[in-house]
């Protein structure tokens, strides 16, 4: 069975959603961090893969990632490392089986999409979902392949160009599905604000109108 782990953050106004932040306020941003991470949860149970793990940066404690925790029935650990790049090694490292590892803020995922993914990896070394911004919103990888993540400008547009030169320097097999796109910016979140509708933000953040 393939596992499935979720990045997220604790929900704490200003620190996470901040380029949203000239449409709303922090509070309300981090709102919606909560409906996207409400959302990623949901799509992951869904998928039935097996089991669903939450990856939590900042706070592991926040009341939000508790309750979600609880809510979901989903395990809740610590990320480890200095940059993203060094939290995906240790993640990986952590699991000698297949894995897909995806963040909490692609609203496009879908159960069937994530079954496809850990389909592929029946097939090849590694699998992706290319996002719009250049980076990716899924990863899954058969073993840890630590080399795989070093050397890479996170945050930039060249990170799946990049992973791409160091999946051929290290002869890997992969497979990249269809592209995808995040919530980064005002205009992300217009287009995916009828996707989260139904996903209310808990008390534990209050509300406030952007």
């Amino acid at each position: 069975m393939t596992a499935l782990a979720i990045f997220a953050k604790a929900p704490v106004p200003g620190q996470c959603k901040t380029r949203l932040m000239p449409l709303m306020s922090a509070e309300a941003a981090a709102g919606v961090h909560q409906q996207l991470v409400l959302r990623t949860l949901n799509t992951a149970l869904e998928s039935q893969l097996s089991p669903v793990q939450l990856w939590c940066a900042g706070d592991r404690d926040h009341p939000f990632l508790i309750e979600i925790s609880r809510r979901f029935g989903v395990e809740r650990f610590q990320q480890q490392g200095s940059d993203l790049g060094e939290r995906i090694i240790h993640l990986f490292n952590t699991h000698q089986t297949p894995l897909l590892l995806i963040g909490s803020d692609c609203p496009v995922l879908t159960p069937e999409l994530l079954q496809r993914c850990a389909a592929e990896l029946k097939t090849h070394d590694a699998v992706f979902l290319p996002a719009e911004d250049g980076g990716y919103a899924l990863v899954g990888l058969n073993q840890p392949q630590p080399e795989l993540f070093r050397g890479v400008e996170w945050g930039s547009g060249r990170v799946m160009t990049q992973t791409r030169e160091h999946l051929q320097r290290l002869q890997l097999s992969w497979s990249e599905l269809e592209q995808v796109w995040d919530v980064d910016r005002p205009e992300d979140y217009q287009r995916a604000r009828q996707m989260l509708e139904s996903f209310p933000v808990l008390a534990l953040v209050p509300r406030i109108k952007a």
